[in-house]
Formats: C-alpha cells, structure tokens, sequence
C-alpha cells in the first residue's frame, strides 16, 4: 500500500508541474503533455490490423508525460508483478522514444536489455497510438492511448 501512495504521489506531483510541448512532431503542435490511459491493443499482421486486445476488467495502464518526463503504471488484477517506470522521452521524427531510468523489477529485467524505446507515434488531440515494429520491420503491435487529463 506505500508503494501505491508513493507512486500515486509521484504521479499527482508531475501533473502539476505544469505543461509544455517537448515535441519536435510534424503534427501541428499537437503534444503527449498530460494523462493518457490505454484503451485497447492491435495486433498486426503484414503490416495490417488483424485484431483488438481489449483490457481485462480491472486491469489499468496510465502513462503522464510533462517536461520530457514520463512515468507509467500497469495494474492487473491477475498479475502479481508491480509494473511502473520512470524517466525522460521525446519525440523525433514522428517517432516516440522513451528511455527509462528507474522502474519495477519486472521492467528493470527489460531496461536491461532495451536501452531505449522507440515506437512510431500516431497523435491526435484527444488519442495517440505508438506501434511496435519486430526486428524486419513490421508492425507487429500498438497500444492505443485515450487522453484522460
């Protein structure tokens, strides 16, 4: 339970830091400031949507970024894994990178392994989508992001 205050807390503390635009984006200014909660996942298929992983009941992932911060938070009632992490992104060329500096432990066994996170990023005012490509360069999988704050 402290641990879910305190990253509660670390959550409310970069929502009132207050916005600005890290964004070097095409896409008329539009930002990923603010409160974003995932909405449902596509899986591809040569490049096409195939299908739609929709959240379990009970399970929430929020993502906040502020100042080129961002910190996220996964809970799912059915894994006993805490899943959170923490650092700086940007955005380049259409593309969303993200580079955590500390996380939970189950994540920390992917930073070890993923320096940076790069996904190619769709935009709009109120939703965003950053799609993953596999090592050929295929989409393989996006995660769909409806803005909550």
């Amino acid at each position: 339970m402290k641990r879910i205050s305190l990253i509660f807390g670390c959550l409310m503390a970069l929502l009132f830091l207050g916005a600005a635009t890290t964004s070097n984006s095409p896409q008329n200014n539009i930002s990923l400031e603010g409160v974003w909660e995932l909405q449902h996942q596509f899986i591809y298929e040569d490049n096409q949507i195939q299908d739609t992983l929709y959240n379990l009941e009970g399970y929430r992932q929020v993502k906040m970024y502020s100042k080129g911060k961002i910190m996220w938070t996964r809970f799912n009632p059915k894994d006993t894994n805490e899943w959170f992490g923490y650092g700086t992104y940007r955005i380049v060329d259409g593309y969303l990178e993200e580079q955590l500096e500390y996380a939970s432990n189950e994540m920390m066994k992917i930073v070890d392994t993923v320096q940076v996170f790069r996904f190619e990023l769709e935009i709009g005012p109120n939703s965003y989508s950053q799609i993953s490509y596999d090592a050929d360069g295929n989409k393989y999988n996006s995660e769909n992001y409806k803005k909550i704050e």
